[in-house]
């Protein structure tokens, strides 16, 4: 299984909206920008999203989440210092019962990397 690594970007992004995820809550794609971490930003940042956090756009430019990130990674002894992967997702799900993280491998939405079974209508949708 591939470990997710920073500074990948998303290769296709002049694709047909018809070939997007069909997810009810996907209302757009932001790339990460950070240079660590950069599953924890995306957690953060669609979460933040989902409450109408009032910080929601400072977090999307990389300002004031540094110390969110940091919190959220002690919070649930996770250390992405290797990269992220499957043991890395599994953690972060466990930290996060109250949503249910999905993680596509392209724009396919027929191709999950992961997803649990969690009950739960809040959905984390990473690309």
């Amino acid at each position: 299984m591939s470990v997710g690594f920073d500074k990948h970007a998303i290769k296709n992004r002049d694709r047909p909206h018809s070939v997007m995820p069909q997810i009810e809550t996907c209302i757009c794609i932001l790339e990460m920008k950070s240079e660590e971490n950069c599953l924890a930003h995306a957690l953060a940042i669609a979460i933040a999203k989902l409450h109408k956090d009032p910080n929601y756009k400072a977090y999307r430019q990389g300002r004031k989440i540094r110390h969110v990130v940091e919190t959220l990674l002690e919070k649930a002894g996770i250390d992405l210092s290797n990269g992220a992967g499957i043991p890395e997702l599994v953690r972060f799900q466990e930290h996060f019962q109250g949503y249910k993280i999905f993680v596509y491998h392209s724009l396919n939405c027929d191709n999950i990397v992961f997803e649990r079974q969690v009950d739960s209508a809040k959905r984390l949708n990473i690309l």
